[in-house]
């Protein structure tokens, strides 16, 4: 097992773009992507004692991400999720009372219709994937499902950097295309 080495002199050259393009597709906010790789920088800078070298120091640095982008909705629905309501609780008066909203949707709260929805999603999803040119779809799983970084996708593919954006390009524009004949 490789035992991976944590450099964070390198953190901000080698993972932040990478990380920033992960957050922005989760919270679709600029300011808020940012602050949150920032706060993940500084959490794995607060917490390097409990790197254990048996992930990449890129995975180790995503797994602290994750849990910022879901401390960030929590934040964001407990602000939401306790509003105050002004409603007739008695039929018989117009007396109005305060109620307190105790919870609103958790957006993690999957129900069978949910996971019903996600299944026939990921399968339009895949039924897309294999009507693309077959370097297309290669380059698109390595990017954008499997996470291989830009040069590592180039070397095993023998391509160049301009090359991989524009096939990953003509990729997303097909499967959206895909997507909203099959999907929508």
């Amino acid at each position: 097992m490789a035992n991976h080495q944590i450099e964070p002199n390198n953190w901000i050259k080698l993972y932040s773009d990478y990380l920033f393009n992960y957050t922005i597709t989760r919270v679709s906010d600029r300011e808020t992507a940012q602050d949150l790789v920032s706060e993940t920088f500084l959490a794995g800078l607060k917490s390097m004692a409990n790197f254990k070298g048996e992930a990449s120091e890129r995975t180790w640095l995503i797994s602290i991400l994750k849990r910022k982008i879901i401390d960030h909705y929590r934040k964001t629905n407990s602000k939401k999720g306790k509003a105050e309501v002004r409603m007739s609780y008695n039929s018989d008066s117009d007396a109005e009372g305060d109620w307190l909203e105790e919870r609103v949707a958790d957006p993690f709260d999957k129900t069978a219709e949910d996971k019903l929805e996600n299944s026939e999603l990921g399968d339009a999803i895949h039924n897309c994937l294999e009507k693309l040119p077959e370097k297309q779809a290669e380059v698109f799983k390595m990017k954008t499902i499997l996470g291989y970084d830009t040069e590592t996708i180039c070397n095993e593919l023998n391509i160049t950097a301009s090359n991989l954006w524009v096939i990953i390009h003509r990729a997303r524009t097909a499967l959206a295309g895909c997507m909203e004949k099959n999907w929508f």
